[in-house]
């Protein structure tokens, strides 16, 4: 599943690819995917819209009309947004198309947008778990209203983190910096990243950190996030960037995907354990 970096890096390219154009027709080909909408009161009620901007809210796109509605996408683990211009170049997002269906639309095709210009957005999903929403302001807040604070908002401070620890000493770091509720956006890459920059075990309990390695950790999330949104994101088998190719952020992985391999500080073997249900890599020398 594409964390917060990858959801901003596709954020950014679509918002250039899609402001202002008008949405001509819809196909919905997967009735559930548009749920609780019909398919037929989707395509009838999205037509004309006009996109004022795409913005994100944890791992959740979301497309404003300048209506005040607005369509919200979740790609789960295999959702795909394909933007394909009219007679120009193809913005890719999510699970990677296999080589056999790069034509478009396909077998896993769910909904279909054509603009005014003969453009067109697909929303691709192998598995079916991703979804699109046709919303207004106050259903948007509701669909939102879960999730915890954006990790890269002023409003995560060294405090806020030092409470939250607090708040739950018997959890583990890793299940804290997960619960999406608490801090949005945060998932399986960027959580062992972060511990692995603050050479501390992701499954240590919160109530065995000093505050200082809390605030480390703070810094190092901060840190790891900012550094591969500039480097267009991190790829992994469910996720390429939105041009298709590979993220930029990968070589700068330290456990990530490295199961197996020496670790680049002290050339220990990177293992991988079963943690919250969840793969999780480190370096048993490196973190304590």
């Amino acid at each position: 599943m594409p964390e917060l970096p990858e959801v901003e890096t596709l954020r950014r390219e679509l918002n250039l690819a899609l402001k202002n154009k008008k949405i001509l027709s819809a196909k919905v080909l997967y009735p559930k995917t548009v749920f609780p909408l019909s398919s037929k009161i989707f395509e009838h009620a999205i037509v004309t819209k006009k996109i004022a901007v795409v913005e994100r809210r944890a791992k959740i796109l979301i497309i404003n009309f300048s209506d005040s509605t607005a369509l919200a996408f979740h790609l789960k683990m295999t959702g795909q947004l394909i933007f394909q211009a009219h007679g120009g170049k193809k913005i890719v997002g999510g699970h990677p198309a296999p080589k056999d269906e790069i034509t478009l639309p396909n077998n896993h095709t769910r909904l279909i947008l054509t603009f005014s210009d003969n453009s067109i957005l697909y929303f691709n999903d192998l598995r079916k778990f991703g979804w699109a929403k046709l919303v207004d302001d106050s259903q948007l807040k509701d669909l939102t209203k879960h999730l915890g604070i954006e990790p890269l908002s002023k409003l995560f401070t060294d405090q806020f983190l030092i409470d939250l620890f607090k708040q739950y000493p018997n959890r583990t770091v890793k299940q804290i910096l997960m619960d999406q509720t608490l801090i949005a956006g945060i998932g399986n890459i960027y959580a062992d990243e972060s511990a692995f920059l603050t050479k501390i075990m992701p499954n240590r309990k919160a109530n065995t950190l000093k505050p200082l390695q809390i605030k480390n950790l703070r810094q190092n999330i901060i840190a790891v996030l900012k550094l591969s949104i500039k480097l267009k994101g991190t790829s992994a088998k469910n996720y390429r960037r939105s041009d298709g190719s590979l993220g930029g952020f990968v070589p700068h992985l330290y456990v990530y995907g490295r199961a197996g391999q020496p670790c680049k500080v002290c050339r220990t073997i990177i293992q991988k354990i079963k943690h919250n249900q969840r793969g999780t890599q480190f370096c048993p020398k490196c973190q304590k």
